[in-house]
């Protein structure tokens, strides 16, 4: 189905509007579907353009501000974005996309609806495609992974980590099982990336702080181990700052041991391969990320690593009215020295990549030339605790209080809506004034396990 292109000033053949359709309401669907809507809105007015955007959840993440969620400095709302409020120009439909057939135009989806009604997929129409479904965790087959561990991707994940680690003090403090009270109070994080090393700092000085309201478990006796395969952390900022890191962490008595692997986490036990047993109730899993699986199903050209090939101009390879930015897309780096390269899979080349997809669709169907996705290296800044932390920005190397708050200010600044930035501005605000809050709301994991015991049912069994 090809419809009239949009043209200033011009009355469009076909009566039907141009639907575009975003596959994804992450970084790069919603910054896209934002940037439409601002650019097409005299079509949008008009009724000559309509945008669709399907995504399994309402909301966006602002990933970078999940470990302090879990570490209770900010709201877990005030860590997403809602979609409807944002792209109140679009149309949202949560959901899920299980295929494309880009040669129809047409896109196979699922809803809660079409579940409840057993009508089973349906299919949209649409003349120009965003694919921007992101990426799921990277597994590997680690006996007991699926059984025990738990990831750091969503707002989800994030709030029942730190349900489980205060839940995990509790244990051990009203346990008189030596090996019950070791397995509880020992965390094992596997992955040296943002997401590991990031979620593993600021949820050791949580649990540290919250020892002090224990009156028998101290800090010194809680072991935090850090995994990593390969021989360096937070490669982002630079060799310098990564061994910084594993100085600062081994300094606050967290175990990093690089070069190492996760070989099995069978009955709560981590084994590593160098040899070295863990009995553990907390294996968390960050080790990296791939491609949704809905790109393979989507018939357009992949890369060896399962991403979608496209060129500057953020249009899919070979493929007309098709569009990928972000995780999902192997994005050619036209600024780097070194011929063919790739734009890195990160949440600063999704914002922007997000800006230049928005400019180039509109460009498009107005007949008007595409630019190339170009960008200038501003660094990086990951957070490694309370007033703790490594940057590397415009070429100088930070460390500590001042690397910390370099990293709340560009976070706050890139964070979306002026809502959202007064609302977290305003936590770190309180957080600075008043104490911690150490309080575990597990239950919210099984909110009617309450009712059901009372109603005779049974309580539900703890799954990590």
């Amino acid at each position: 189905m090809v419809k009239a292109a949009i043209s200033r000033g011009t009355t469009p053949v076909s009566p039907e509007p141009v639907r575009i359709l975003v596959v994804g309401g992450g970084y790069v669907g919603m910054y896209t579907a934002l940037r439409l809507q601002r650019k097409l809105k005299p079509e949008l007015k008009r009724g000559e353009a309509e945008i669709v955007v399907i995504t399994p959840e309402p909301y966006m993440t602002y990933q970078p501000f999940l470990p302090e969620a879990a570490a209770g400095s900010i709201s877990p709302r005030h860590v997403v974005v809602p979609l409807r409020r944002v792209l109140d120009k679009c149309r949202i439909v949560i959901g899920e996309v299980s295929s494309v057939d880009h040669a129809k135009r047409t896109a196979t989806f699922t809803t809660l609806a079409t579940e409840e009604e057993g009508t089973g997929a349906v299919d949209i129409a649409y003349d120009e495609i965003v694919l921007a479904p992101g990426s799921i965790a990277r597994t590997l087959p680690v006996p007991g992974l699926a059984d025990y561990a738990i990831g750091f991707k969503t707002v989800e994940e994030a709030i029942g980590l730190r349900n489980h680690v205060i839940e995990q003090m509790d244990i051990a403090s009203s346990t008189r099982d030596p090996a019950v009270r070791d397995a509880a109070l020992t965390f094992v994080f596997v992955g040296g990336g943002y997401a590991g090393v990031e979620a593993l700092g600021e949820l050791e000085d949580m649990a540290r702080y919250a020892a002090r309201y224990y009156h028998n478990v101290k800090a010194e006796d809680m072991k935090w181990i850090l995994v990593e395969a390969s021989d360096r952390i937070l490669p982002e900022v630079g060799e310098a700052m990564g061994k910084y890191t594993v100085r600062e962490l081994r300094r606050r008595n967290i175990d990093v041991r690089l070069e190492t692997r996760l070989d099995s986490c069978e009955d709560r036990v981590a084994v590593l391969s160098d040899g070295a047993r863990f009995p553990t109730r907390t294996v968390v899993w960050t080790a990296g990320v791939k491609p949704h699986p809905v790109l393979a199903a989507a018939g357009l050209p992949l890369n060896e690593r399962g991403r979608l090939k496209c060129t500057a101009q953020l249009t899919v390879d070979g493929a007309t009215h098709a569009w990928g930015a972000g995780d999902a897309a192997a994005v050619p780096d036209v600024t780097a020295d070194e011929p063919g390269k790739e734009c890195a899979p990160n949440a600063q080349h999704a914002v922007r990549q997000a800006k230049t997809l928005g400019d180039n669709i509109t460009a498009s169907l107005r007949k008007q030339p595409l630019q190339d996705y170009t960008h200038k290296y501003v660094g990086s800044v990951a957070s490694l605790g309370l007033h703790k932390g490594v940057a590397h920005v415009y070429g100088r190397k930070l460390k500590g209080y001042p690397a910390w708050f370099m990293h709340r200010v560009y976070h706050l600044s890139r964070v979306p809506t002026i809502n959202r930035k007064s609302r977290v501005l305003a936590e770190w605000t309180l957080s600075g004034l008043f104490k911690r809050e150490i309080v575990s709301l597990g239950s919210l994991e099984h909110p009617r396990a309450e009712f059901e015991l009372a109603a005779g049912g049974e309580r539900p069994k703890e799954s990590s």
